[in-house]
């Protein structure tokens, strides 16, 4: 009768072989991320889970659960076993990889991002032996200092541990297909250690290396941030404007006080108040959202530094064979969701099925200097129904739908936030009466990764 269902609604979801269907309008999710635990042994500082806003109760998922995706795992191209918490924390993790092995197809692989902490040479020969295909390690800084200070509870000494054990593993394991890699955040205090930290982590066996912005989850965190609030597009029309008024001999720096505030203007100052109004007509009339505000304000400074590491850490990567994937410097213009365009699922530990990463957890943030408050998305609970229910659920798919159509506003560089309609409690619509909240996503933006 289900497929009944589907053939009527979808004839595409039955009739059409999923390989030639784009993933969000597959039969099946993809890709599949599952909260294995929001359980962890560590208290970072800048964990969502240690802000005050967020509402994420501890709870580990069951093996009932997880037998629950069974049908989806026969499809999925990933299996991702993390969310909040620390993975190597739940008692059937080797279980739950050695399952997905033995569905999946011979191409589908498995893995997790962990603080390495609780990798001895046991726990890494179990995972091996397991069949998982990648593992990828916390490291924010080599420096024993910095390390505590991001990692509360952590050495480095722990991820040496980490590595030597599971190079041990895969040694042991000959036809082991195990890649290992690192994450690393982004923040101004250890910002200089990434190329160190690649090279680091490639004489230790890391294959790759993925690179991510700060998100701050309360105020005091926001000065840590490394990457401009700017679009890509709007700094480099800016900086021609820019470039064009110093050779006409025009500041714009005091535009907001003149145009505000002086109702009585010299030439000078009115022919200044005009070029920025020309400006910004040229900005609308290309479709560019300039925070003319935030442009003036911009830390060029900053912006040179992190080039200028990103470029350092290129070529460190080109040196070592490290295969290093960086975000953006500031939020890309040319926005897209690697995660509903992958066709991902987001699963909690509870059961509860969610569209991203973006959606997947209650908090609040900021941005843009700005507090922003998320409220998770969820379209079904895989104790009520199955997976293959859930992901062809109308308002599921009409959310995919939504997404690929990338037409949503800029709203970070807006000049009318903080808008009521973005930076409410429960967000509704945007500006553009999209229903997806994608206008002011970090991730749609480029500037935050994770493995996927």
């Amino acid at each position: 009768m289900q497929n009944e269902n589907l053939a009527a609604e979808h004839p595409s979801c039955i009739d059409t072989p999923d390989h030639l269907i784009s993933a969000p309008r597959r039969k099946y999710p993809s890709k599949l991320f599952v909260e294995t635990t929001t359980r962890c042994n560590l208290k970072c500082q800048m964990c969502v889970k240690h802000s005050g806003d967020s509402d994420i109760p501890e709870g580990d998922l069951t093996m009932e659960t997880f037998k629950a995706l069974e049908p989806a795992l026969g499809q999925a191209e990933a299996l991702i076993l993390n969310g909040i918490g620390e993975p190597l924390m739940h008692p059937q993790l080797e279980e739950f990889i050695r399952r997905a092995k033995e569905l999946m197809p011979a191409n589908g692989w498995v893995g997790f991002q962990s603080n390495g902490l609780l990798l001895d040479e046991e726990r890494a020969l179990s995972l091996v032996e397991a069949g998982l295909d990648r593992i990828c390690l916390s490291l924010d800084a080599i420096c024993p200092d910095t390390f505590r200070k991001i990692r509360e509870g952590g050495e480095v000494d722990d991820l040496e541990q980490a590595f030597s054990a599971l190079k041990t593993a895969r040694a042991e394991n000959g036809d082991s297909p195990l890649k290992i890699g690192v994450e690393f955040v982004v923040m101004r205090d250890n910002l200089y250690q990434l190329p160190t930290v690649i090279r680091w982590a490639a004489s230790r066996g890391a294959s790759f290396a993925i690179v991510s912005h700060l998100l701050p989850y309360a105020q005091n965190h926001v000065s840590q941030v490394a990457y401009d609030s700017n679009s890509d597009e709007s700094i480099v029309l800016f900086e021609s404007w820019k470039n064009r008024a110093e050779t006409e001999g025009i500041d714009m720096s005091d535009y907001f006080y003149v145009y505000f505030c002086k109702y009585v203007r010299t030439e000078e100052e009115q022919r200044m108040v005009d070029f920025v109004h020309e400006m910004m007509a040229e900005a609308r009339s290309r479709d560019i959202f300039l925070h003319v505000q935030n442009l003036l304000k911009r830390d060029l400074s900053l912006a040179e530094e992190v080039n200028r590491v990103f470029a350092e850490a290129r070529n460190v990567a080109l040196e070592t064979g490290i295969e290093l994937k960086l975000p953006a410097v500031a939020p890309q213009s040319d926005r897209r969701c690697d995660f509903v365009e992958g066709g991902g699922a987001f699963i909690s530990w509870d059961g509860s099925v969610h569209p991203c990463y973006f959606l997947w957890h209650k908090f609040a943030c900021y941005f843009s200097g700005r507090k922003k408050f998320i409220i998770p998305k969820v379209y079904g609970n895989l104790s009520d129904r199955g997976i293959r229910e859930i992901w062809n659920d109308q308002g599921f798919r009409s959310f995919r739908d939504e997404v690929m159509l990338h037409e949503y506003p800029f709203c970070s560089n807006c000049n009318l936030i903080p808008c009521e309609y973005i930076y409410t409690e429960e967000f509704e619509q945007d500006c553009y009466t999209n229903t997806v909240p994608c206008g002011d996503c970090f991730w749609c933006m480029g500037l935050f990764q994770c493995l996927q």
